[in-house]
This record gives C-alpha cells, structure tokens and sequence, in this order.
C-alpha cells in the first residue's frame, strides 16, 4: 500500500499539467499531428525541472524498488514459516496416524488369539461332548464285539472279505470284563495295528490327571489316547506278544519310525510300568537314550498327580532343576526317568498360544539337532510267537 500511494504522489503533478497539453493540441493547426506521447515526456521533463536538486532516475526508481524489496522478504519469511509450520503439523499428524494404526492392528490382533482360543475351547468341549454321548448310547445298547484286538479282526474277517478298511471297532479283550471302541489300521504294513496314541493338529489338550490317562480321552479318528487300563487290557491277554510301532512326521514331512518288538504293561498296582523289546527303526531308540540315566525302559506312568519320575528331590534336565517331570512338560502324563528323551504327549506352554504339540524324539536329529515333529502315532499289533511276558 505505501508504494502505490508513492506512485500517485509522483504522478499527479503530470495529471495536473493535462490542461495545457489540451490546450496545445487544441490552438495547433490540423495540419500539424501532435504525438501524445512526446507531450507527456515535455511536461514529465518540465515538472522534473521545477524540482531542482531531484534526480529523476532515483525518485521513479529507488523508493519503490526497496519498498519492494522490503515486501518480499517479508514475504518470503511469512512464507517460509507458514511452510516450516505445515511441515510440522503434517509430520505430527502422520506420527499419529501410524500409532492410532499400530494400536488397531494390536487390537485386532489381540481379538483374533481371544477367537481362536473360544473356538478351541469350544471344540474341545464338543469333542469331550460327543464323547461322552457315545459312551451314554453304548451304556444302553448292547454291543457286540468284532474281535479282541485289530490283529484278531484282521484274521477274522480277512478270511471272508478280501479288504477290510480302517476305521473304529468294538474289541473285548481275553479274560477282561472291559467292552471298547479302538481305532483299527488296516492298511499300514499289512493291517491289524490296534492305535493306543495319535498327535496330528494339537487341538486335543494332553494336560490330564491320573484318572484321564487311566480311561483315556480324545476322538478316536483323529487326536486321542486310548487309555492305560484299556492297552493294559489288550498286551495282557494270554499267549499273545505284542509289537509297538511309532510313526513319526517332521514340520517339513520327512518321516521316520521306532519299532520294538516286545511291548507289554505291568498291572496298575505298577503304575502300568513300560517294558520295551529289541528296537528297530530310523528314528533312533529315544526311550532308552544315551545313557543309563536316560533310560525310560521299565519306567512307570506319572502325571502332575501322580509322580513316579525319580526326580527326588529333583533332577536335572537341560541344566535346569525339574521337580517333577510332568509339570514340566505342561501337565502331560508319560513314562517319565528324569525325563529322559522321549515324550510323545508333550504340550506346548499355555504362554505360547500355539496348538503345535511340543513332542519330543531326541534321538531322531538332523544336523545334530533334534527333529520338530509335526505329527505321531503310537499302534500295537500281535505278532506270532508265544508270550514272552
């Protein structure tokens, strides 16, 4: 604003002298052409020679040019600050827009795990539910047996059907009052395995008491353990000898396996003690070790309520004091020496919100370090020969 008012000031003494340049053009002849142009210069030049001690190239030029110089950097420090300032705020904003998405995605996932241990929760109640509703309608109907194990239905109907499928059959053990339902494979090596363990998905929560490891739990076609009092049933009929056989599959679906030849209980007075045959196989004798020490052979069944593990007052199992072997292993029940090698009921820590089963073959190894297994399955199978028992 000040250096337009500047400009009119200059001005106007040359708009005041138009008069005279009206009247110049008015008394010169028509024949004679006045230049407009060249009139305002005379007056311009006469006005400057009125003001003596002006110089006219500095009173039309220097004022206005550091008037505007002036204006421009003030306005370009407005600018500068304006664009400082909307940096800033921008920056700010975008901070806390990735925190508010940072903070829902935690959220979102939080809700996620909360969902999906409801449903595995709730799948297991269904399970233990369809269990115990298939356990009412057996209690009212009659059942009639197919054969006292896999191995014998194998022989039975093998005679009349030239292929007999797996799947679940009623099996009434010799000299025992118990009736039961076991899953029969019959199309590994040959058929007649009688299943007594099976890991696959880790959905089936293994942590139990003393009295669910005696009767069992699970779903028969998929994850479940058929309980001790029931393979103590089975290896105990007379003249029969037994064959245990572990199949074992790794994360990356490499398989493996550990054979015994002989496989029998002691009664539960024994706490069903295990007694292992000559080993074969590709995954290594995990049950009886390395050493000793390590040996889970003739060792008795324990659980958290129950602990048989030899570990008094404690033992020593990967440099950590362990009081008891099940409560280290998350409350699961095996055949436990100072823990030793072997234990194929393993369940992952509740911390590790994972279903992955945490099962142990130690001397099943690849570049020195112990396998992760994926999935296993223990089964029985007669094989010919008196009882070696």
């Amino acid at each position: 604003m000040i250096w337009i008012t500047l400009f009119w000031l200059h001005i106007l003494p040359n708009l005041l002298a138009l008069p005279n340049i009206t009247q110049d053009i008015n008394n010169s002849p028509l024949s004679e052409p006045v230049t407009l142009s060249e009139t305002f210069e005379d007056v311009s030049l006469r006005s400057h020679k009125d003001q003596p001690g002006k110089d006219p190239g500095k009173e039309k030029c220097t004022v206005p040019c550091e008037m505007t110089a002036k204006l421009m950097r003030d306005e370009k420090h407005s600018f500068c600050n304006n664009l400082q300032h909307a940096m800033t705020t921008y920056a700010r904003g975008t901070r806390k827009l990735i925190r508010d998405l940072i903070d829902e995605q935690q959220k979102t996932l939080e809700f996620l795990t909360s969902q999906v241990m409801e449903l595995m929760t709730k799948v297991h109640a269904l399970s233990s539910e369809v269990q115990r509703s298939n356990s009412e309608m057996f209690a009212l109907k009659p059942l009639h047996a197919h054969g006292k194990d896999c191995s014998d239905i194998k022989e039975t109907l093998g005679a009349v059907a030239p292929k007999i499928p797996s799947g679940i059959y009623i099996i009434n053990p010799d000299n025992s009052e118990l009736l039961f339902e076991v899953f029969c494979e019959m199309d590994y090596m040959e058929g007649g395995w009688t299943v007594i363990q099976r890991r696959t998905d880790g959905f089936t929560d293994f942590k139990h008491s003393w009295t669910n490891y005696l009767d069992g739990f699970g779903h028969l076609p998929g994850e479940h353990w058929l309980g001790l009092r029931k393979v103590f049933s089975i290896v105990s009929q007379k003249n029969t000898r037994f064959q245990m056989h572990i199949s074992l599959v790794s994360q990356d679906d490499s398989t493996a396996f550990a054979s015994y030849d002989n496989f029998w209980l002691e009664d539960e007075s024994k706490f069903f003690a295990i007694h292992l045959g000559r080993y074969a196989g590709s995954a290594g004798d995990a049950f009886r070790g390395y050493d000793q020490e390590q040996n889970q052979d003739t060792a008795p069944f324990s659980t958290s309520d129950m602990d048989n593990d030899g570990c008094v007052p404690f033992c020593t199992f990967n440099e950590t004091a362990v009081e008891s072997c099940s409560v280290h292993h998350n409350n699961t029940g095996w055949w436990f020496n100072q823990c030793g090698r072997a234990n194929l009921n393993g369940s992952p820590l509740d911390q590790d919100r994972s279903t992955q089963p945490h099962m142990r073959w130690d001397t099943w190894t690849k570049n020195g370090q112990p396998v992760s297994i994926k999935s296993v399955t223990m089964k029985i199978r007669r094989v010919d020969g008196s009882n070696l028992k």
